[in-house]
């Protein structure tokens, strides 16, 4: 009876810790198809929606390298068990928010709290397995890290579509409590989790609040700068005389300081620094591309939401069907950098074949670009942290593996920022090429004009205002395709972006991992 109860008890953590990923690793992507609807109904542009993304972001680059020292602080499990809680609480206030700004702040807080979600879940659950039975619990939550993503765009292009947007954020209400639940009643806590000496604890608040300083900043920065006309408005030369002050303090005292937060003295590896530069740029793909494309699709081509998630299904599908065997060829020896080179080339293919879209091109079309993204994403997420810590010694690996997944976060965010100032400068300049090629003694737009304003007549517009009507239409047609060349633009750009960090491939090391690395990054990975 013992042997059952255990059995049991294993199955509601695991199923635990999944869900718990799962639900924070859907609200990375589920809000990507709703930003228009979010948007229209806050009153806000779509670049101001788009932080209710990057907000979240950058919160999760904040804590990602903290819960470390946070779950020696609280203890695993009260730190766990708090951080879902959080989420929980911060996705009602998501559902419940009455403007654009208190969604952003709460969308913050959600992301603090998922913060723990994804890396403290994968170590309860290896703990859950016995030494030999790692590999299992590694393919375990590797699903769990594909299906969340796959899930996300979908499942939120259906409650926009057929409910109210804050749906997306209210489904994660009675997840989230009862994974409290039965984090409380099922998940112990270790021995070195009882009678926790905080005294002996150094908390780094220096180099946390210059770094929540350095990166909100540089974020904010990148997000209206564009708009705000960069250095010409006086918040953004504040906020970027606060950037480099921050990041700048940041290093430099986590450099000297006896007990820093993130120890960046393991960057000195050569192949730490590349890794972690490559990594970046994977999560300014990723990322900016998932951002890309929804909006592309709906505002230009006139998909529904629904329709946007469905398009995005083939590539995690692929990218669900490689993982495990990327796993095995890692788990067999095969040297990452081979998979990491072959994920650079599909993701360059990815943003190339995506930049040549017209705006008739049918989903089968994207079915090819997205089938590149995937697999090009299940080549690069564990392979590039499995290259990070190549070299480094077995206590430096914990903050190599920390600095690397913090470096793909926040290479997210920069992606989502990025993408969303170029389409805007991309759209104003190509809007401002097709309006002066418009003459007013060319025959074939005096034909355009006429053939648009005897349609509006044969609808029962009045004669009178049918010219002025088709002056409207073919307004609303130039701005569809400056729109459309500036979000092709953009993945263009991710193409070129790929493409110019290829040289940092030679700062990596070309070694082969023992079974005893591979395995301490397995249970790290998240």
């Amino acid at each position: 009876m013992e042997g059952e109860r255990n059995k049991f008890i294993k199955i509601i953590i695991v199923i635990t810790c999944i869900t718990a990923a799962i639900m924070e690793l859907i609200d990375t992507s589920i809000v990507n198809v709703a930003l228009n609807n979010i948007s229209g109904t806050l009153g806000a542009t779509l670049e101001d929606a788009s932080w209710v993304v990057t907000a979240y972001a950058i919160a999760n680059v904040i804590i990602i390298p903290l819960t470390g020292f946070l779950s020696r602080y609280f203890g695993r499990k009260n730190y766990y068990l708090a951080s879902i809680i959080l989420f929980t609480l911060a996705s009602y206030m998501c559902g419940n928010s009455s403007s654009l700004w208190m969604l952003v702040f709460w969308r913050f807080v959600q992301g603090i709290g998922g913060g723990a979600l994804l890396s403290v879940s994968q170590g309860i659950l290896f703990d859950q397995f016995k030494p030999e039975e790692k590999g299992i619990a590694g393919g375990i939550f590797g699903m769990g890290i594909v299906i969340g993503p796959t899930i996300g765009p979908t499942l939120g292009g259906y409650i926009v579509d057929n409910y109210h947007w804050a749906l997306i954020f209210d489904i994660n209400i009675p997840i989230g409590i009862a994974a409290a639940l039965l984090t409380w009643k099922f998940v112990d806590k270790k021995a070195d989790e009882y009678n926790i000496d905080k005294k002996s604890i150094s908390i780094d608040y220096i180099g946390i609040l210059s770094l929540t300083i350095g990166v909100g900043a540089l974020q904010y920065i990148l997000e209206k700068g564009q708009s705000d006309d960069w250095f010409e408005n006086e918040a953004i030369r504040y906020l970027t005389a606060a950037a480099v002050l921050g990041l700048g303090l940041f290093i430099w005292w986590e450099l000297t300081t006896k007990n820093p937060a993130i120890n960046l003295k393991v960057m000195k590896s050569r192949n730490l620094i590349g890794s972690n530069i490559l990594t970046f740029v994977c999560g300014f793909g990723l990322f900016g591309s998932v951002y890309l494309f929804p909006v592309m699709v709906q505002r230009v081509m006139g998909y529904t939401p629904t329709e946007s998630g469905l398009s995005m299904i083939p590539g995690a599908l692929v990218a669900i069907f490689a993982m495990p065997f990327i796993g095995a060829g890692l788990g067999k020896g095969i040297k990452p950098i081979y998979f990491v080179t072959l994920g650079f080339i599909l993701f360059i293919l990815h943003g190339y074949t995506s930049s040549q879209a017209a705006p008739d091109a049918d989903k089968w079309w994207f079915i090819i670009t997205q089938v590149c993204r995937g697999v090009g994403t299940g080549c690069l997420t564990v392979p590039l942290l499995s290259q990070a810590v190549v070299g480094l010694k077995p206590e430096d690996m914990p903050y190599g593996i920390s600095l690397n997944n913090m470096f793909r976060q926040l290479g997210g965010a920069f992606g989502i920022a990025i993408m969303n100032t170029y389409a805007t400068n991309r759209y104003a300049t190509h809007r401002t090429d097709l309006v002066s090629n418009l003459q007013g003694n060319n025959p074939l737009l005096t034909e355009r004009l006429n053939g648009l304003s005897q349609g509006m007549i044969a609808k029962g517009v009045n004669p009178s205002l049918a010219k002025q009507a088709a002056y409207g239409a073919l307004d609303h047609s130039l701005s569809n395709q400056a729109q459309m060349q500036a979000y092709l633009d953009g993945f263009l750009l991710i193409a070129i972006f790929f493409v110019c960090t290829i040289p940092f491939m030679l700062l990596l090391k070309n070694e082969t991992m023992d079974a005893e690395t591979r395995a301490k990054v397995a249970a790290a990975a998240h």
